[in-house]
Parts: C-alpha cells; sequence; structure tokens
C-alpha cells in the first residue's frame, strides 16, 4: 500500500520511486513540516566530472529544492585525501590537494551549477569542503571525543568492509577512518547549518547511519538517514561507473550528443524508472509515455534522452543532440555535432582508426567487428580487416548502428 506522507519532499519521493530506506520517515515527514529544511549529499572530489553513477543523488537534492528546501553539496576535499573503501577490490590512489582543488571546482561548474540554484536565499543551494574541519582536527582531542562511540564490532560488520576482508583484499587503517570522518561530516553540518538530514546511494547506508548514531549519542542530535536504490542494468550491474568508461556529466569530457545517445539507447524495461528519476516531467506525461508498446517505447526513449540533457547541457544542446541523432538514424546522413576525432596521417589502417576514435579498445576487438560486419566507413560496411582509409576529405565512422564518430585530417 502506498503511504501518502504529509510533506511534499517524500510525496516526490515515493512517486517517482527513490524511497529505498530511511532511519525514521514519520519523524522525516514530520521534520520537513516544520519549515525549509537542509539536507546534503558528499560527494568525493576523485575526478573533474561525475557521472551518471551520481546523477541520482543529485536529482534528489533538486527535488529537494524544488519543494521548498535547502540542498547542501559536501565536496569530499578532506575525506577525497584518504578514499572511501566501500565495495572497493583496492585502496584508492591517493590525489594531491592542488589536484582535488581543480576537481571540485570543475565539479561545480560543469556538474551542479546546472541542476540546482546558488545563492543566499533561505532555499538556495550550498556548497561547503569537509576540509574545513577535517583539517584542523587534533587527532588526540578528536579520539578523546568521538572515538570511543565507534566499535570495531560493528565498523567490520557493514557489507562494504565485510565484502573487501571476504575477498582478503587489503583494508587499511587510513580507509578504515574514512567512515568515522563522514560520520563527523554529519555532526559538524548540523552544528553549522543546523543540517538533519543525509542523503545517498544504498551503499552509503552504513556510512550514513555512523552520522546518526554519533549526532546522537555524542550531542542528542535528531538526525536521519535516507537512501535511494543504485542506478543498475536490468542485469544488475551498477551504471555510470564502469571501470572502461564513465557516463560523465561534464561536456569536455563526454559530449552532449553521445550523453544523449546514452539516454536514447538504455534498455526498455528501464524506460519507466529512467522518466521517473531523471526527467523533471509531470506524472501525468510520464504515464502516457510508460504505456507506450513495442516499436513506440522508442519515442519514449527519445523524449528521455532529450528531457535528461537538456537537464545536464542545457535546452540547446538537447535539441542539436536530438536532431544530429534523427538524421544520423532516420535519414542515414553525415551529419555534424557526431563525437569528432583528428588525425594526423590521411592514410590510416581501419583498425587503427576504429583504436584510435575509441569504437574498440583492442586490435582483436577491431578485427572482430569488421569481420562480423559492424565496421562502416559513411554507412558502407567495410569486412576487410586490412583495408586502408583514405582520409582527406573527412568521413563518418560507425560501429554498427548505434556508435558513431566523424574522422577529420588536421
Amino acid at each position: 500500500m502506498t503511504q501518502k506522507f504529509k510533506s511534499e519532499f517524500l510525496n516526490v519521493m515515493q512517486e517517482r520511486g527513490f524511497i529505498y530506506q530511511c532511519s525514521d520517515l514519520d519523524g522525516l515527514d514530520a521534520k520537513l513540516m516544520e519549515g525549509t529544511q537542509s539536507a546534503y549529499v558528499g560527494f568525493d572530489a576523485t575526478a573533474q566530472s561525475l557521472h551518471v553513477g551520481n546523477l541520482i543523488n543529485i536529482m534528489m537534492l533538486k527535488w529537494f529544492q524544488e519543494t521548498g528546501h535547502k540542498p547542501i553539496t559536501l565536496m569530499g576535499g578532506g575525506t577525497s585525501k584518504i578514499g572511501d573503501p566501500s565495495f572497493k577490490d583496492e585502496q584508492r590512489k591517493l590525489l594531491s590537494d592542488d589536484d582535488i582543488e581543480t576537481n571540485m571546482r570543475h565539479i561545480r561548474e560543469t556538474c551542479f551549477d546546472q541542476f540546482l540554484t546558488y545563492g543566499e536565499g533561505a532555499n538556495d543551494a550550498l556548497m561547503v569542503n569537509n576540509d574545513d574541519w577535517l583539517a584542523d582536527l587534533n587527532y588526540l582531542s578528536f579520539l578523546r571525543d568521538y572515538g570511543r562511540y565507534f566499535t570495531i564490532n560493528r565498523m567490520i560488520g557493514f557489507e562494504s568492509v565485510k565484502q573487501r576482508l571476504d575477498r582478503e583484499s587489503p583494508l587499511t587503517l587510513l580507509e578504515f577512518n574514512y567512515m568515522v570522518m563522514q560520520g563527523y561530516d554529519f555532526v559538524e553540518l548540523h552544528k553549522r547549518y543546523g543540517t538533519s538530514i543525509q542523503m545517498g546511494g544504498s551503499d552509503q547506508w552504513g556510512n550514513i547511519i555512523n552520522g546518526v548514531d554519533l549526532g546522537h549519542k555524542a550531542h542528542r542530535q535528531n538526525l536521519f538517514a535516507f537512501t535511494t536504490s543504485l542506478l543498475t542494468t536490468p542485469d544488475g550491474k551498477k551504471m555510470g561507473k564502469t571501470e572502461n568508461g564513465a557516463v560523465w556529466l561534464n561536456k569536455d569530457m563526454l559530449s552532449p550528443y553521445d550523453y544523449y545517445q546514452f539516454w536514447r539507447n538504455v534498455d526498455d524495461a528501464m524506460v519507466s524508472e529512467m522518466l521517473r528519476k531523471f526527467t523533471m516531467l509531470p506524472m501525468d506525461e510520464i504515464a502516457k509515455l510508460e504505456a507506450l508498446q513495442g516499436q513506440d517505447v522508442n519515442e519514449a526513449k527519445k523524449v528521455l534522452a532529450f528531457e535528461a540533457t537538456k537537464l545536464c547541457h542545457g535546452e540547446q544542446a538537447a535539441v542539436e543532440s536530438a536532431e544530429t541523432a534523427r538524421q544520423t538514424f532516420e535519414q542515414g546522413m553525415s551529419a555534424e555535432g557526431l563525437p569528432t576525432i583528428e588525425v594526423n596521417d590521411p592514410q590510416m589502417t581501419l583498425i587503427d582508426l576504429l583504436i584510435q576514435s575509441g569504437l574498440v579498445d583492442s586490435k582483436g576487438a577491431a578485427r572482430r567487428l569488421i569481420e562480423g560486419g559492424g565496421a562502416r566507413v559513411n554507412d558502407d560496411q567495410i569486412m576487410d580487416v586490412n583495408a586502408m582509409c583514405d582520409i582527406t576529405d573527412g568521413f563518418k565512422l560507425s560501429s554498427g548502428k548505434k556508435k558513431h564518430v566523424l574522422v577529420k585530417v588536421i
């Protein structure tokens, strides 16, 4: 049975399928009815962009602001120096202070400014850096004041830690401190901004609950944990966080057209969930799109791709991406707007071009693609693995029907 909440935010979260776990739904509902509240999500600055896997948290913050509350984006300038061990096989590479500062600046400019409104108003978004308080902590004082609230027994029981130990992967004291630091972040944000809600993906539940418990035990703070399920493919794989290539939100790391194509090519079974979670379309419009069957589902995918691209890159980029896709797939044209690579040599082997373009990642994969009939130049199938390409005038290079790049000579 669907629960009816008093607060608009929780009703939106429920109808769009965001709610996975909450430490106290009724208490959170009552808290949200007291007036404007602040909630935060933590993001580590380990790259110059966030990716689609982070987008579900950004959308929760966006809806939090849309329903009259104040979203806080907590950048892990301090915790990025350590690294989150959650579900990792090995310790993360440690970053320099300059790398972290650069990453945070790019993330703010390319991943948050499009989705949230920052300013000085009551419900304007705020970005903070946990290095502001973590860097100056006195270690002995911190251990005395807060170390007694963390038990090793409980910490090794968290699923993320258990998986590392079960695989006999080294888990350093440095990484183990991550969950202590993240718990302290929640306490500190409550002190500074009155923040009583931390949101995140379901894999962060243990870390978030640490903060809820620490605030209650150390300062009698009334804090709430709220998580959503992770974005996964139908076979259960995490989306947006693959080792082979992330779907970045930064247009300099992934073109708006490729971003559009990611959404356009999602599995049919995921269209409904993605429309609900990654667009701002009204629910009645989404219901009409969810009712489409068979080939008509492609129309829903086009709407999904347009709306998701508009949110991340702006309406003009969405219009241009949709038109490029229309010309490429519906008219068979080599359209400007496709990702472009520039090469120095006007004569190259097809295998080398496929690798340099990023359409494949090895010579073996290139040969398999060519022999299987998936390699095309200006839509003409090329099945000779020794083929040479004249790039003087440029052309469209394709892998199958959905991946294309324009090749030009510098």
